[in-house]
């Protein structure tokens, strides 16, 4: 009991320490701000542009944006994959892209191990926790490794996930870094070659996809939520 007890102490602590930082440093605060609103443009020109203002800082800041995405679960990362190949070459951007988006996965198993469900649950969703905890019990072991084949799959709830589970850090870190592999390999090669029209077309195509997700999430939420009042109601 003592010991659960000082748990939850660390554990809001550590939010409090996080909530201080972003909304007591003015630099901090600016910056994240600022990220966030280049990143859910979802305008690839723009993202591109924002990355190489940082000059010879662009890989960090390339690399910190991923890490971002990751946490805040909706945003999609092929939007931050196409604009590093585009700025990096294919190869330099791959590379680029995949190890930034191990380190966001990481995060997230952590995040979810130390800080549990309840704050996992207020970074993404109920539902779809929901959803991902049927590809656990359905796949077992392999769910990492088939969930990060499909695109479909929600890369970074998939990561909050594993850490509510039991599976060791290695296993899911292995899994996600050979399932991350093709995908970003493709979006790298596509978005290098991709130009004018055609590269245009290709990212709305991704948009949308991304977009659709988002949508049908949302109305699960949305009609949950009524289930619940109504629920309460009668």
């Amino acid at each position: 009991m003592i010991n659960k007890k000082k748990s939850w102490i660390i554990k809001i602590g550590i939010i409090l320490i996080i909530i201080g930082i972003y909304l007591f440093l003015p630099s901090v605060n600016k910056k994240v701000n600022e990220m966030v609103f280049y990143l859910s443009s979802m305008n690839l020109e723009m993202l591109k542009e924002y990355i190489l203002s940082f000059g010879i800082w662009a890989p960090v800041t390339s690399f910190i944006l991923m890490i971002l995405q990751a946490v805040l679960a909706p945003i999609p990362a092929f939007i931050i994959t196409l604009s590093n190949a585009a700025i990096f070459g294919w190869i330099k951007g791959a590379i680029l892209s995949w190890s930034s988006a191990m380190a966001g996965a990481t995060l997230c198993y952590y995040i979810a191990k130390f800080l549990g469900r309840d704050v996992v649950e207020k970074l993404t969703s109920k539902f779809a926790l929901k959803d991902i905890d049927t590809f656990f019990n359905k796949y077992g072991k392999h769910t990492i490794l088939i969930a990060r084949l499909l695109p479909f799959v929600p890369f970074d709830i998939v990561s909050y996930a594993a850490g509510l589970t039991s599976m060791s850090f290695w296993s899911f870190f292995i899994a996600t870094g050979i399932g991350q592999l093709p995908a970003t390999i493709v979006y790298s090669y596509v978005g290098s070659m991709l130009t004018g029209g055609a590269k245009i077309m290709m990212t709305a195509l991704l948009i949308l996809f991304a977009l659709s997700i988002a949508i049908y999430v949302g109305k699960k939420i949305w009609n949950e939520k009524n289930n619940k009042v109504n629920n309460e109601t009668n």
